[in-house]
């Protein structure tokens, strides 16, 4: 029995209190401190500047989206430098699997804030809180996911059937559309805190408690933001063990998740006029983690049985680009002849 065990537990000795097996990273202790610090930094900086809630135009938010582009793209080029090609491009890999996701992820966030009628001007607030509580909320999913690689092979094999089913949710989601969306009400976080405390009839600026006839009271502001971090939390099932089948490197998985969501709220204003145009993004989507699923799935069978091949780093880059392009060039075809078919 200890030997047919011993293939699905990544041949790591299960005898209780053994100690966990050392995890493979490029980064050391003051890589991880400088990379956090570094956050931490663009956090602040990002929560001084919006500060006096305002709209957002597009000047702004196509300079804080080069921005924050370019900035992942630097540190990319840095880690191929430093560490070699195949880190650099799993790095490179992952960024592009994390920001697709992320541009789909979109969708939500506008009913979310369109369903609790965000003012414009406090739009970015509520997503850069999400953000930074979504961040966080991620490093402890990485942390957990990295440590089951370490110690157990099939892992692998659970991640990449957990993405094969939301493979399978987001293709009936996108062949559904998105106005089958349930409504924000719904959501159980939103029902729990207004059980539990009382809820301001109306938003107070950027406040998110306030005290109104001698009570504390939380405004819909807060229970926004509750919601972004509820529903992150959905996301981050599908989000992180994709990133994994991208590599198992807990340090490039946590980068490539931070440059990913510390650009989505740039991204939010830039693209949220067109993103009801991406109309097969959703099936994109879907491609690409039932393509993820299958690699996750062909790298725990090569453990088990050598002979099964698994997909490159490479070729997986190649085949996620080459969905992203097409989904997009497909969807702008298919939205510019609904409107040309549209009576005027």
């Amino acid at each position: 029995m200890t030997r047919l065990l011993a293939p699905l537990a990544g041949a790591v000795p299960l005898t209780p209190g053994a100690a966990l097996p050392p995890l493979q990273t490029i980064a050391t202790p003051a890589l991880w401190g400088w990379t956090i610090g570094g956050i931490l930094l663009l956090f602040a900086l990002d929560f001084v500047i919006t500060r006096r809630p305002h709209e957002v135009g597009i000047r702004e938010s196509v300079g804080w989206s080069v921005f924050y582009v370019a900035l992942p793209l630097g540190f990319g080029a840095w880690v191929w430098i430093r560490f070699g090609g195949d880190a650099g491009l799993k790095f490179l890999s992952g960024y592009v699997v994390e920001k697709s996701l992320s541009v789909d992820n979109l969708f939500v966030f506008m009913l979310l804030l369109g369903g609790f009628a965000v003012p414009r001007a406090l739009q970015q607030r509520v997503l850069l809180i999400g953000v930074a509580g979504a961040l966080a909320l991620r490093a402890v999913f990485i942390a957990v996911g990295a440590v089951m690689l370490a110690r157990f092979g099939i892992t692998f094999l659970v991640f990449g059937l957990v993405l094969l089913v939301s493979a399978v949710k987001v293709w009936r989601d996108a062949v559904r559309g998105h106005d089958d969306e349930p409504d924000v009400n719904d959501l159980a976080v939103v029902r729990g805190i207004r059980r539990v405390v009382p809820v301001t009839d109306g938003y107070r600026g950027s406040a998110m408690v306030v005290t109104e006839g001698g009570r504390r009271v939380v405004t819909p502001l807060s229970v926004a933001v509750l919601a972004i971090l509820a529903v992150d939390v959905l996301f981050a099932v599908d989000s992180v063990p994709a990133v994994f089948g991208i590599t198992d490197d807990a340090y490039l998985v946590f980068a490539t998740n931070a440059f990913a969501l510390m650009g989505l709220r740039a991204l939010y204003f830039l693209i949220s006029g067109v993103l009801s145009r991406l109309v097969h993004l959703g099936h994109g989507m879907a491609l690409i983690l039932a393509l993820i699923s299958v690699k996750l799935i062909l790298h725990w069978a090569h453990t088990v049985w050598p002979r099964v091949p698994t997909i490159s780093t490479l070729w997986s880059l190649a085949l996620i680009v080459l969905i992203l392009a097409a989904t997009t060039f497909t969807s702008l075809a298919a939205s510019r002849r609904a409107r040309a078919g549209a009576p005027g």
